[in-house]
């Protein structure tokens, strides 16, 4: 599977009685057997409050790329992939609850995601061999 593009985004309001402005969404592009595909995850922003609580994490912002930065909607959609890659018969998922949300970063080996967004940062992708490598594994 090859990574082409990780971001996210907060949603804003289209019309006054609509409640996106309490909703993010983030998405992965990658290629698999040749087709190109999208995950869009939609989840509740409160969720990027509470990053210290999923993730090793302490603020929006995980960590530098180059010259930019890498925050934490831009990682969501990536995660939910390596961690379920039953996933990638989906085109969209919702998450609203908080113990499904922090599922999807249980046993996520954080220290490898900038490996990913270097190379995203370089516009070349990132292949992806093995989803497990990006799994801590049992001692």
């Amino acid at each position: 599977m090859l990574v082409k593009l990780c971001k996210g985004y907060e949603l804003e309001k289209e019309k006054p009685n609509t409640s996106e402005d309490f909703f993010n969404r983030s998405e992965v592009v990658y290629v698999e057997n040749g087709e190109e595909k999208t995950l869009h995850v939609l989840y509740v922003r409160y969720f990027d409050d509470q990053i210290n609580e999923f993730t090793p994490y302490t603020d929006k912002i995980v960590f530098q790329n180059g010259t930019g930065e890498v925050t934490f909607k831009d990682i969501v959609a990536l995660v939910c992939l390596i961690k379920n890659p039953g996933l990638r018969d989906r085109k969209r998922i919702y998450i609203n609850k908080q113990a499904e949300f922090a599922s999807y970063f249980e046993g996520i080996d954080f220290s490898k995601l900038p490996e990913i967004f270097q190379k995203l940062n370089s516009n070349q992708g990132y292949e992806l061999q093995s989803l497990s490598e990006f799994i801590v594994q049992p001692q």
